[in-house]
C-alpha cells in the first residue's frame, strides 16, 4: 500500500483527522475530530460540529509540543489549555507531530511579520502613492512573505529530517551490536518504525517543495506583467526627459552661439537662407534622429551631432576644436573607411589549402552539472580535473590564436597616418576578440606544460601566429604573432577563475602589446573579465564586463573602453561598449560605440562640453558634438549548422585541422582532443587522464631534481620549466615580467627538426 502524504500546511489549508483526547479518570481518552488550520488548533466531537460548535481552541504561536511514548503527544499553551492526545499508531502520532511543528513555525514567524509590518502601514498608505502602485507593493510583499514562510517549511523539515535521521542511525547501531537473540525482533521492529518515519518527514519535505514551485509558478505571470507595466512607464519618462535635454541643449546653443561660434559664422550671407522659422524647424528635426545616450554611469558621456556648419568650414579658428580638423584632415578622416575596404580580402589570393569547414557535430551526451561541480565552488577552476563532457575540441592556446579572427582591423590600422585614428582601429580589434565567445559556453582543453599551437595564414591574410604553455601552475601561455602588413602582437595571459555557486568568473592577467613597424606606436591593454551564468540552472549564458585602457606609449594617446555588464533591467543594449579615445593632453577626438558581439562604429568629437562643477549643470555628462558615426567593424556570420559544431567561426572549424610539419608539441596532435572532436567522448575522458597523470609525473620528477639541486623552496613549487620558443623578459612598458619570443621556431619547421620538443603526449 502507499504511504498517504505527510501534512506540509499552507495559508489558508487545513489539516483534518481523528484523535483520542484525554478528558479524566472516570472516561478515560475520547474520540475526538481534529482540525488544524492557519496556526489554530481546534477539536469537535463529531464532524457535523464543525459547523457551529468549537469545543476547544490552542493558538500554536505560543504551545508547547511534547511527545510522551509512540502513540502519545501533549500539546500545551502554559498552563491554561493543555491536551492530552493519542495517535491510533506511532505512524499517524508522527503524521501530526510533523503538521504540528510546521504549523507553530508558521505561526511564530507571521506574528514577528505583523508586528513588523504594523509601523509600515502608515507610508503605504500615504496619499502620495498611487493606489495602483500601493496595491502591487502589498501584493508583492503578501507573495514575498508566503514564500518566504515556504523557505521556513523547507527549514523545519530539514531539522526534522536531521533529528529523524540521527535516531534511525543510532538504532542502525544499536542492531549491529544485537546478539540473536528475544530482543532482536523489537530492534528490527524499532529500526522499521524508524525508517517510516524517516520517509514521511521526506515525503513532507517534498510536498513543501512543490507548494514553494507552485506558488512561484503562479505569481510568475503576474510579475511579468507588473515589471512590463513598470518598464514601459520608465520608457516613457525616459524619453520624456530625452526629449527635455534636447530641447535644453538647442536653445543652450541659440543663446551661446554668439560667444562661443567665431563671427564670422554669424554673417548674414551665411546665415541668409537659414534664418526662417522652416529651416530652423528641419536642422532640430535632424539632430532629434541622431541624438542618443551612450552611456548611464557618472563616468557617461553624451554625443550629439555636431553643427552642420562644421562640414563646410575649414575649423581653424574655433574655441574648443581640435587643431588637426582642418579641411584636409577631415576629409582624409571621411575617406579613411573608403580607402581600406580592401583590407579584409587583401590581394584576394588563393589560399594554399583548402581549409575545411565543418567538423563533426556535438554528440548529445546529457550530464549533471551541479553534481560536478558543486564540490568546486570557491576552488581555482584550473586546479580541478573535469571531463571532457564540459569542453570544446580546441585548447586554450587555439582559443588565444583567435584573437586574430579579424586581424585585418589592424591591417587597416597600419596603414593610417593619424595615431589616433589608428587606435580607433586598435580599439575595435580588441573588442572583436570577445566576438567570438557570445555563444561559446564549453570549456577549451587546458593545454599541457610545453603545449604548442602555430597558426600559419601568410597567404591568407599575411601574419602566422604561435603559442606556447610556459606554465601549468599558475596556467600562463605566451603568443607571438607577426604580420606582413606591418604589425607584430604579442601576449602572455595567465586566467585566475573561481566557481561562485551561480556563475563562473574568468579573470585574465597578463598584458596585450601591438607595436606598428612604420610609425613605432607600441599600444598595450589588458583584457576584461569573462563570466559564465547559470551554472546550477537554466541555459549557460556568457557576458564580458569590465573597462579596458588602451595606451599609446609612443604617443600618450589613450582609449578608455568599458564592457557594460548585461541588466534586465536596463533598456540599453545588451552586450553594449562605448569608449572614448583621446589624447595626451585628455582631449577627446573619437567616440566609439557599438556591441562587442555584433559591430561598432566611431565618430569624430569636433567640440565637447561639461557641465559647472558649482552649477546647476555640475550633475550633467559630458557631450560630444560629433560627425556621423561610421562603422568601423562588424562580426562575420557563423557558418550553417555552427549550433551543432560548439558555435565555432570559419576560423575556429580550422584551427584542429590536422596539418603536415607541425612541431610534435602541436595542439593538433592532442589525442584526447582528437577523440572528442570525432565524438568519442568516453575514450577521450581515458585518454585526458593518461595525459594528465603523465604530466603529474614529470613535474614530481623535475620537482626531485630541483631539491636534490638545492634549489630555492618557492621555485621548487614552480613549474621549474625552461620555454622552448620564449626567453623571460623584462617588459619596459608594463614593468611586468614576462616571456618574449626568441626565435628558432619557424627555421626548425622548415628543418623538420624537433630533437629538442619534450615528449608530451
Amino acid at each position: 500500500m502507499s504511504e498517504p502524504k505527510a501534512p506540509t500546511p499552507t495559508p489558508g489549508d487545513t489539516y483534518k483527522g481523528w484523535l483520542f483526547k484525554w478528558t479524566n479518570y472516570i472516561k478515560g481518552y475520547q474520540r475526538r475530530w481534529f482540525v488544524l488550520s492557519n496556526g489554530l488548533l481546534s477539536y469537535y466531537r463529531t464532524q457535523a460540529e464543525m459547523g457551529h460548535t468549537c469545543r476547544g481552541t490552542i493558538n500554536l504561536a505560543t504551545a508547547n509540543i511534547v511527545v510522551e511514548d509512540s502513540c502519545n503527544f501533549i500539546i500545551s499553551n502554559g498552563g491554561a489549555q493543555t491536551y492530552h492526545l493519542k495517535a491510533s499508531s506511532e505512524v499517524e502520532r508522527q503524521r501530526w507531530i510533523t503538521a504540528l511543528e510546521l504549523a507553530k513555525a508558521k505561526a511564530v514567524r507571521n506574528q514577528a511579520d505583523q508586528s513588523d509590518d504594523s509601523g509600515d502601514e502608515c507610508p503605504m498608505s500615504s496619499p502620495s502613492a498611487g493606489q495602483s502602485g500601493a496595491s502591487r507593493n502589498s501584493e508583492v510583499q503578501s507573495t514575498l512573505r508566503t514564500l518566504g514562510s515556504k523557505v521556513e517549511d523547507l527549514s523545519t523539515c530539514n531539522d526534522l529530517i536531521a533529528k529523524h535521521g540521527s535516531a534511525l542511525q543510532r538504532s542502525l547501531s544499536e542492531l549491529e551490536g544485537v546478539k540473536i537473540g528475544g530482543d532482536t525482533g523489537d530492534k528490527i521492529r524499532q529500526v522499521t518504525e524508524r525508517a517510516t518515519l524517516f520517509r514521511i518527514t521526506s515525503n513532507a519535505m517534498i510536498n513543501a517543495c512543490r507548494d514553494f514551485l507552485s506558488l512561484a509558478q503562479a505569481h510568475s505571470k503576474r510579475w511579468q506583467k507588473a515589471l512590463q507595466a513598470e518598464r514601459e512607464q520608465r520608457v516613457r519618462l525616459e524619453e520624456t526627459l530625452e526629449q527635455l535635454a534636447k530641447q535644453h541643449n538647442h536653445l543652450e546653443r541659440a543663446f551661446k552661439g554668439a560667444t562661443v561660434l567665431p563671427p564670422s559664422q554669424s554673417h548674414p550671407a551665411t546665415d541668409s537662407k537659414g534664418s526662417s522659422s522652416g529651416k530652423g524647424d528641419a536642422s532640430d528635426e535632424e539632430d532629434e534622429n541622431e541624438f542618443f545616450d551612450a552611456m548611464e554611469d557618472p563616468q557617461a558621456f553624451i554625443t550629439v551631432p555636431a553643427d552642420p556648419k562644421y562640414h563646410r568650414r575649414s575649423g581653424s579658428n574655433v574655441s574648443g576644436i581640435s587643431s588637426e580638423i582642418g579641411m584636409d584632415d577631415q576629409s582624409l578622416d571621411e575617406q579613411s573607411l573608403a580607402s581600406n575596404p580592401e583590407s579584409p580580402q587583401p590581394q584576394e589570393l588563393e589560399p594554399v589549402k583548402k581549409r575545411r569547414i565543418r567538423i563533426p557535430d556535438k554528440p548529445n551526451y546529457s550530464l549533471n552539472l551541479w553534481s560536478i561541480m558543486k564540490n568546486c565552488i570557491g576552488k581555482e577552476l584550473s586546479k580541478i580535473p573535469m571531463p571532457v563532457n564540459f569542453n570544446e575540441p580546441i585548447s586554450m592556446l587555439q582559443r588565444l590564436s583567435e584573437d586574430l579572427e579579424y586581424s585585418e582591423l589592424l591591417d587597416k590600422g597600419a596603414k593610417c597616418q593619424s595615431s589616433l585614428e589608428q587606435l580607433c582601429y586598435v580599439a575595435a580589434f580588441t573588442v572583436s576578440s570577445y566576438s567570438t565567445t557570445v555563444h561559446r559556453t564549453g570549456k577549451p582543453f587546458n593545454p599541457l606544460l610545453g603545449e604548442t599551437f602555430e597558426l600559419d595564414r601568410r597567404y591568407e591574410s599575411g601574419y602566422r601566429s604561435l603559442c606556447e604553455q610556459v606554465s601549468h601552475h599558475p596556467p600562463a601561455a605566451c603568443h607571438h604573432a607577426i604580420s606582413e602588413r606591418g604589425w607584430t602582437l604579442r601576449q602572455e595571459i595567465t586566467l585566475a577563475s573561481k566557481f561562485r555557486g551561480k556563475y563562473l568568473s574568468i579573470m585574465p592577467l597578463g598584458s596585450i602589446h601591438c607595436v606598428f613597424e612604420k610609425s613605432n606606436n607600441h599600444y598595450t591593454w589588458k583584457k576584461v573579465t569573462t563570466t559564465v551564468h547559470n551554472i546550477i540552472v537554466g541555459k549557460l549564458w556568457i557576458d564580458q564586463s569590465g573597462e579596458i585602457d588602451i595606451v599609446n606609449h609612443e604617443t600618450g594617446d589613450r582609449c578608455h573602453l568599458k564592457f557594460a555588464p548585461y541588466s534586465y533591467f536596463s533598456r540599453d543594449v545588451a552586450r553594449k561598449v562605448t569608449g572614448v579615445v583621446t589624447d595626451k593632453e585628455g582631449k577627446a577626438h573619437y567616440v566609439l560605440s557599438g556591441t562587442w558581439d555584433e559591430k561598432m562604429e566611431f565618430s569624430r568629437v569636433m567640440q565637447s562640453s561639461r557641465g559647472d562643477e558649482n552649477g546647476t549643470e555640475g550633475r550633467q555628462k559630458t557631450v560630444y558634438q560629433t560627425l556621423k558615426a561610421r562603422e568601423i567593424w562588424r562580426k562575420t556570420p557563423l557558418p550553417e549548422g555552427a549550433e551543432n559544431m560548439y558555435y565555432f567561426s570559419t576560423l575556429a572549424l580550422t584551427l584542429n585541422e590536422l596539418e603536415d610539419g607541425v612541431a610534435p608539441t602541436d595542439s593538433r596532435r592532442r589525442p584526447d582532443q582528437r577523440l572528442m572532436e570525432q565524438g568519442q567522448w568516453e575514450e577521450a575522458n581515458a585518454e585526458k587522464q593518461r595525459l594528465e597523470e603523465k604530466q603529474r609525473s614529470v613535474r614530481r620528477e623535475r620537482e626531485r631534481e630541483a631539491r636534490s639541486a638545492d634549489v630555492d623552496e618557492e621555485a621548487v613549487h614552480q613549474d621549474n620549466y625552461s620555454a622552448q620558443w620564449f626567453d623571460h623578459f623584462d617588459d619596459p612598458h608594463t614593468g611586468e615580467q614576462t616571456h618574449l619570443y626568441k626565435g628558432g621556431y619557424w627555421e626548425a619547421k622548415d628543418q623538420g627538426s624537433w630533437e629538442n620538443c619534450p615528449d608530451i603526449f
